[in-house]
């Protein structure tokens, strides 16, 4: 039998791998700097891409929330199914190293593709519709397929003796991924909203500056070609596992017969498969049964991109009068706190937890990363509750909004048949409290409105259609009071902007420039239409009335608000009124930090901690076998918001409020399972089966794949984070 010198002789004559040379004197790889700067670029352009994606699909495609929401989870499932087919690729026919190139090209072309598709004169609506989905889906099969690939082909680069270098290996790519994360999840929205191209946010430059980092990571990755060490396929457990599963499956079923001697179902493998394996895959199973519960926890974590962006939306983003914020900024809070918070936990918070003689198991602390997650949401459902506040909600079916505008010089009461409302005096130029619900009957209805003014009655026939928001504006003329109705905007701005309009008194058009928006308003009781503006404070603003020159000044004009402004004054002047119709976001947006750093506590005790028990209690050649089911739960968690999202039909606040009892729920029966589940030593297999042990080929087995996949004690950050989420 072939001993380990002798196969790596063997590889090194056929060319397969070479002594890499080293960094400056030390024992480092020079090949992992270009593995390093692959990972950088590859994490900048996947989360660049995936941070504008929720607003992407609401403001260019225009997309619903929900809608949104659902396409956003399904392209993070399938970033996590993907995975899998990368792993057997990998191991069973390319190579770690064409896997990752052959695949890294399939990712360059869905980053092209999903730019295309972002340039609005790229054909119409579906083409940009198929344009971006297909990009997506070949974005997910390349970011997946070399997500197993790249840590463990880094590994690969260094001798077996250089155990400390590559423990710190794994340290600098660990903190290469989550600088390219927090640093994409900066910059792309910036790109996205600070730079202008054709007429709007510039998505074409948010998804190209991606695309061009993920060109680099493939052009530097095979630059360092010749430098690598490239072990060739050796197969995989994943498929071995399953091989003999369903050999025991398929041979329990046929027999008729009961076996005493057959205990486990996977005990009917054993005619074919050695016992050792058997046992290994029961440990395994043993930890799988515990991943059922997992999902849950992802699909409250993976909302950060999406729910919990688009509440962003209507939130105050200012921080003083001159730093605005991004919404879809904040996902970098997760990145950054996960860096700060991982050395805390170990130096400082467990630490004290065992002094207290607490025995925080790492099931204990899974169940209780749980808890910290829930009450993130119980969290975003508080800060839910206060943003709908300012929201103005569409009337049901059978019902329309209206609040009424007196620009008569005195009070005027309306009466509106069968109906009680506005029974108080309408005061001249008042700004309305609120709008009132019409009841139609129907579609659309026609209704003869009665005004009073000093006591004199006047008719004022108007046509509501249901779901729509009217503001009915009365105003004097030379013979009474007369009625006109104008459809509002009571829709939020997703790019948090304000809408404005404005009605002119005079008898003169006036032409108005604010900001890059030029408003027409006709002379007497003329109302432009709504126009969104950047929010920020308005001075001297340009206003042409007639041949004079005015410059006028509208103040601050706010995020999600909607704003009616009344042009009023002689000829020769011009007096502004301001009429806020929708209030601003009022609900700023540091109160969302609660619910991150929540999420964040809950992240560091559920997931890094659920790798590092999952691999303690398994052989270490079925790690990988492990890290397929742990990506898997974060898969099934975004199925679990696609299916919430589009099914449920819940308001945001009872929505996040039902993942927070479900997680709950979930957590319980956790518990539960975690409490019958017995701790157990993997190295107890080498006493239980002593022959297999002392084979040198299967000890050689174990190293390598001790190389591949991490011991848990080399670097439970990197592990954890490149397992999980920030992979």
């Amino acid at each position: 039998m072939e001993t380990r010198k002798e196969h790596e002789l063997k590889i090194h004559e056929n060319g397969k791998t070479s002594k890499s040379p080293k960094l400056c004197g030390t024992n480092y790889p020079v090949s992992i700097s270009f593995i390093v700067v692959n990972e950088f670029c590859e994490r900048f352009s996947y989360y660049g891409m995936k941070a504008v994606l929720t607003l992407y699909f609401i403001n260019y495609l225009h997309w619903d929330p929900n809608l949104s929401t659902a396409v956003y989870h399904a392209f993070s499932s399938l970033c996590y199914f993907t995975p899998v087919l990368g792993a057997l690729i990998a191991d069973s026919w390319l190579g770690k190293f064409k896997t990752i190139v052959y695949l890294s090209v399939v990712y360059v072309l869905g980053h092209i593709v999903k730019s295309v598709g972002a340039i609005p004169s790229v054909g119409d609506s579906t083409i940009h519709i198929v344009l971006s989905m297909v990009g997506l889906i070949l974005i997910a099969f390349g970011t997946g397929g070399i997500k197993p690939c790249v840590a463990a082909f880094g590994g690969d680069q260094f001798d077996e003796e250089h155990t400390n270098e590559r423990r710190k290996f794994f340290s600098i790519f660990y903190m290469s991924i989550n600088g390219g994360s927090v640093l994409s999840t900066l910059i792309t929205p910036i790109l996205r909203g600070d730079v202008q191209c054709f007429g709007g946010d510039c998505y074409a430059l948010a998804f190209g500056v991606p695309a061009i980092l993920m060109v680099v990571a493939l052009v530097v990755f095979i630059s360092g070609s010749g430098m690598y060490k490239k072990s060739p396929p050796e197969g995989n457990i994943l498929l071995d596992v399953c091989k003999c599963m369903g050999l025991a499956i398929k041979n329990r079923w046929k027999s008729s017969k009961y076996d005493p001697k057959k205990k486990h179902w996977l005990d009917w493998a054993e005619d074919k498969y050695p016992r050792r394996l058997i046992h290994e895959i029961k440990m395994v199973l043993r930890v799988l049964v515990l991943y059922i519960p997992l999902p849950m926890f992802w699909a409250l974590f993976d909302q950060q991109g999406s729910r919990w962006t688009l509440q962003a939306t209507r939130m105050n983003m200012a921080f003083g009068s001159t730093f605005v914020l991004k919404p879809d900024q904040m996902q970098m809070l997760n990145a950054l706190l996960i860096l700060v918070f991982v050395p805390i936990f170990d130096m400082v918070v467990y630490p004290l937890i065992g002094l207290c003689r607490i025995n925080l198991t790492p099931l204990k602390k899974m169940a209780v990363g749980m808890i910290f997650a829930a009450l993130a949401f119980g969290s975003a459902t508080l800060v839910e509750v206060n943003v709908t506040k300012t929201v103005v909600e569409t009337a049901p079916q059978g019902q329309c909004l209206l609040q009424v505008y007196n620009l008569a010089v005195s009070d005027v009461k309306l009466n509106i048949p069968g109906s009680n409302l506005f029974s108080q005096p309408i005061k001249s130029y008042e700004d309305p409290p609120a709008y009132q619900h019409i009841q139609l009957g129907g579609h659309n209805k026609t209704i003869n409105m009665a005004v009073t003014q000093n006591e004199i009655l006047y008719q004022c026939v108007q046509t509501f259609t249901e779901q729509k928001a009217y503001t009915l504006v009365l105003h004097s003329n030379g013979s009474g009071i007369v009625c006109k109705l104008a459809t509002d905007n009571i829709h939020k701005s997703e790019k948090m902007e304000a809408y404005l309009r404005f009605i002119n008194t005079r008898s003169e058009a006036v032409n108005i420039t604010v900001g890059a928006v030029d408003f027409y308003v006709p002379a007497d009781y003329g109302i432009s239409p709504h126009n969104s503006v950047e929010r920020k404070e308005y001075t001297n603003d340009k206003c042409t009335s007639g041949s004079q020159d005015f410059l006028i000044t509208l103040g601050l004009l706010d995020f999600g608000a909607s704003y009616t402004v009344i042009l009023k004054g002689h000829p020769g002047e011009i007096i502004l009124q301001k009429m806020e119709d929708v209030k601003a976001n009022n609900v700023h947006i540091a109160w969302q930090i609660p619910q991150y750093v929540l999420i964040t506590a809950g992240e560091v005790m559920f997931s890094i901690t659920g790798l590092e028990f999952s691999y303690s209690q398994a052989p270490a050649n079925m790690k990988s076998v492990l890290q397929a089911g742990w990506l898997l739960t974060v898969a099934f968690g975004n199925v679990i918001v696609l299916i919430v999202a589009e099914g449920a039909g819940l308001d945001q606040w009872m929505e996040f409020l039902l993942f927070a009892g479900l997680l709950v729920a979930v957590c319980i029966i956790f518990s539960i399972m975690a409490y019958f589940y017995t701790y157990v030593d993997p190295d107890e297999l080498d006493k239980l089966f002593p022959d297999k042990a002392a084979n040198d080929d299967d000890e050689d087995n174990l190293k390598k794949n001790q190389k591949y996949h991490m011991d848990q004690t080399d670097n439970k950050y990197c592990l954890s984070r490149y397992g999980s989420c920030r992979s």
